[in-house]
C-alpha cells in the first residue's frame, strides 16, 4: 500500500456567508414562537469517535479508522423572550418535529428534531434577559420513522 500523497488545494465555488445577520430558527408546531433571536449556532456535522483499530501486529503507529454513520450537532440559540413564551415551549419540548434554520443568505437548512431546552439567564439590572435554547436532532421523520438527514435549500448563487 502506497502513503498518501499531497493534494493542490481548489477554488471553492459559491457564495460564503459574508453576515450572520439575519438568522432565524423556525419551529414547525408554532412558527411565530414568542422567542427573539439574538444569535443562532446553526447545526453541524459529526462523524463520531475514532474507532481503534491497533493490534499487536503495529509496529509503529497507533491505527483508527472512521464511523460508518453521522450525525448533526445540536442548534443552541440565544434569545430574547415573551414570559408568556412558558405555555409555548412546554408544546415544543420533546416534541420532535420540523425546524428549519435560515441564513442570512435565505438559505434554509429543515431538519427533524426536537427542542431539548429552554435556560433562561440570570437577570440583572440594565441588561436585556435572554435564554438559550438547545434543540436536538432526531435524523429521523416520527410519521414513518425513516432516517433523515438535513435538506438544504440554497439561494441563487450559492
Amino acid at each position: 500500500m502506497a502513503a498518501p500523497t499531497a493534494d493542490a488545494r481548489g477554488t471553492p465555488g459559491g457564495l460564503k456567508l459574508r453576515n450572520g445577520y439575519q438568522s432565524l430558527v423556525t419551529f414547525e408546531d408554532n412558527p411565530t414562537v414568542k422567542l427573539f433571536e439574538k444569535s443562532v449556532q446553526p447545526p453541524g456535522l459529526e462523524g463520531g469517535e475514532p474507532i481503534p483499530q491497533t493490534t499487536m501486529h503495529n509496529v509503529t503507529w497507533h491505527t483508527q479508522d472512521s464511523q460508518d454513520l453521522i450525525t448533526l450537532t445540536p442548534i443552541t440559540f440565544t434569545c430574547a423572550y415573551d414570559p408568556a413564551v412558558y405555555d409555548q415551549v412546554l408544546l415544543l419540548v420533546n416534541n420532535v418535529q420540523v425546524i428549519t434554520i435560515t441564513f442570512s443568505d435565505g438559505s434554509t437548512v429543515a431538519i427533524y428534531g426536537w427542542l431539548k431546552s429552554f435556560t433562561p439567564n440570570e437577570m440583572s439590572p440594565g441588561v436585556q434577559p435572554d435564554a438559550v435554547c438547545v434543540i436536538v436532532p432526531s435524523n429521523f421523520d416520527p410519521a414513518d420513522q425513516s432516517e433523515q438527514g438535513p435538506v438544504v435549500v440554497e439561494v441563487t448563487g450559492t
